[in-house]
């Protein structure tokens, strides 16, 4: 069936009771940052005695409660994901000043710790890069050894899967693993260990009884992330929605999606968020994707010949570098439809055809 299915809970504890025991294909989410200022109120809401702790002054302790908490989530995390699932996970250490101490946490120890224990296997992680140009960025006394500190501008992609590799066993699970490849220049972009190219943006949400602000991931972290790690049709569970940034790529990835917030107002917010309106955006996106496939191939046939490319697409008709190439066949949304609470569809369509792009290029001579 050409329809993908996004559902949206409002989560008052860590237990994600409606999601089933081994039904989610990956995680893509950004907790709270365990000891940033602005995640304070969010866990001290969750167990008082992070509150108490950050009142007395004792950051260890603090932190400590804190990682407990999200640890909770991590627990079902194992409990939902598929074996060969993966998890991704978004996550930035905090630098902080307790009783006139500035220190380092790190959260993302703390995290891949929790993982391995549970039986996890870590894959490469990511290095996500946020360079800052800010001249007020340095911390500490400036140009004075030893009183001046390291600034931190880079963020962690954590990834872990549920035991072994995934298997794909029947004949259309291998096609549908086939039509849900990337190209190879994207390979080579994604599967970098360091990210230079995307930057974070703090958004303002801008939503009565929500929290002033929302550092989201941008989409096209997300976008890469699940279609590095999963293929059509798989269900991506984001357990931290806030903005939906989660939901919104599912949707344009030709994915299933649940989303979990302890915030009722964010998941109202999100839900208004999904409509019609939603859907050029998303075929625009996809469009640029295939835009930019042709420039490359065109690079390449200008710098090395006709000869350059081995493989042809059998969708598009377009050259591809490799063998793995040749069946990608990408999803057009056509609309996004919503029905009970909280819960909508995505219908799509397949167009091969590239009627939209100008003709009389290198590449179609």
């Amino acid at each position: 069936m050409n329809k993908t299915t996004h559902r949206l809970f409002v989560g008052n504890s860590p237990k994600m009771g409606k999601v089933e025991n081994n039904s989610i294909h990956l995680v893509v989410t950004s907790p709270p940052y365990p000891m940033i200022e602005m995640w304070d109120d969010s866990f001290s809401n969750q167990n008082k005695k992070i509150g108490y702790y950050l009142n007395k002054q004792n950051g260890s302790k603090a932190f400590e409660w804190m990682h407990r908490e999200l640890d909770k989530v991590w627990d079902e995390i194992d409990r939902v994901l598929v074996d060969g699932g993966i998890a991704c996970i978004n996550i930035g250490d905090a630098t902080r000043t307790i009783n006139n101490n500035f220190q380092l946490f790190n959260s993302h120890s703390k995290i891949l710790s929790k993982f391995q224990n549970m039986g996890f296997v870590n894959l490469p992680n990511i290095i996500w890069r946020k360079p800052t140009n800010s001249p007020t960025k340095f911390m500490g006394s400036g140009m004075y050894a030893p009183g001046a500190y390291v600034t931190l501008e880079h963020e962690y992609l954590l990834i872990f899967r549920k035991g072994g590799k995934r298997e794909f066993r029947t004949e259309q699970e291998k096609l549908n693993r086939r039509q849900s490849s990337y190209f190879w220049e994207e390979r080579n972009s994604w599967f970098s260990d360091i990210w230079f190219d995307l930057r974070g943006v703090l958004q303002s949400v801008g939503i009565k009884g929500v929290r002033e602000r929302s550092a989201a991931y941008p989409f096209d972290l997300a976008y890469r992330l699940i279609n590095m790690f999963s293929v059509k049709g798989d269900t991506v569970l984001d357990p931290f929605l806030g903005t939906g940034t989660t939901t919104v790529v599912a949707i344009a990835s030709y994915r299933n999606s649940i989303g979990y917030d302890i915030d009722s107002a964010f998941i109202e917010y999100t839900y208004k968020a999904l409509t019609e309106d939603l859907v050029s955006e998303l075929n625009n996106y996809i469009k640029k994707r295939l835009d930019s496939h042709i420039r490359f191939v065109e690079s390449k046939i200008k710098e090395n010949g006709k000869d350059y490319f081995k493989y042809e697409s059998k969708n598009y008709g377009f050259p591809v570098m490799t063998k793995q190439e040749v069946d990608i066949g990408i999803n057009w949304v056509e609309t996004i439809n919503k029905e009970k609470k909280n819960s909508l569809s995505a219908v799509y369509y397949i167009d091969y055809s590239l009627d939209y792009y100008e003709k009389g290029t290198l590449f179609n001579n």
